[in-house]
């Protein structure tokens, strides 16, 4: 893929992408490059600076990994995710059933958390059952 600067005959600029410099000559030559402002299908390649990242300084310290909070918000999810797993239980997708029971006083209540569908919750809701979504996904464990 390439990407084009380009310009009509009424100096209105924009930028396209193509498979190839071949492909845009042969859409071009057909007439099926035109300015999206006017129409013209008159258009030229105009300059364009190449985009190329700078290398990186020996100073400057590796990209983080995406396990790694990058803003205030993700820190502070990262730590509500830790609370919630350090003082609730995982009950995965007996979490309706587990609610319930907890809320008809047929067990014991305790912290827990787990999945539900979106009708699941609001019928929940609806019963007076108080849950609330978490905003991370839940772990999974690989086989």
């Amino acid at each position: 893929m390439i990407r084009y600067a380009l310009r009509c005959p009424k100096d209105h600029d924009f930028e396209s992408w193509f498979q190839s410099a071949e492909a845009y000559d042969a859409l071009r030559g057909a007439g099926h490059v035109s300015c999206p402002v006017c129409g013209a299908t008159e258009v030229e390649k105009s300059l364009m600076a190449p985009a190329v990242r700078p290398a990186r300084s020996a100073g400057e310290p590796a990209k983080p990994t995406l396990s790694q909070p990058q803003n205030d918000v993700e820190a502070a999810l990262a730590e509500l995710r830790r609370q919630v797993e350090a003082n609730s239980e995982y009950v995965g997708v007996n979490f309706v059933a587990e609610a319930r029971r907890m809320h008809e006083g047929e067990i014991d209540q305790r912290s827990i958390y787990g999945e539900a569908k979106p009708e699941e919750a609001r019928a929940l809701l609806e019963d007076g059952v108080p849950v609330a979504p978490l905003p991370f996904m839940p772990p999974r464990k690989a086989n």
